[in-house]
């Protein structure tokens, strides 16, 4: 069963939101569970923003590139802040 459950989850998708804070957009985004946070800023690119020098947030916590969903605890609706990083 556990099996099952690991081959189910790489069809998984979780329907997210990116908030980028500084012009005030919402995008929505389709991921998988095994997707890191550069992926996301893949498909960020694809969508015609520029996200390098920003900083990923969830729940009050910096993301890291190398994270997965997984590892950040991402479900499916959630919101990710990106904001200007402020190094």
């Amino acid at each position: 069963m556990d099996g099952l459950r690991r081959g189910l989850s790489r069809w998984k998708r979780y329907h997210i939101k990116v908030h980028l804070a500084d012009e005030a957009l919402l995008l929505p985004l389709t991921v998988r569970p095994r997707d890191t946070l550069s992926d996301v800023r893949a498909q960020l690119v694809g969508q015609g923003v520029c996200s390098w020098g920003r900083a990923f947030y969830y729940n009050a916590r910096r993301l890291h590139d190398h994270q997965t969903v997984r590892d950040a605890r991402l479900q499916d609706g959630s919101v990710l802040l990106l904001v200007s990083d402020p190094r």
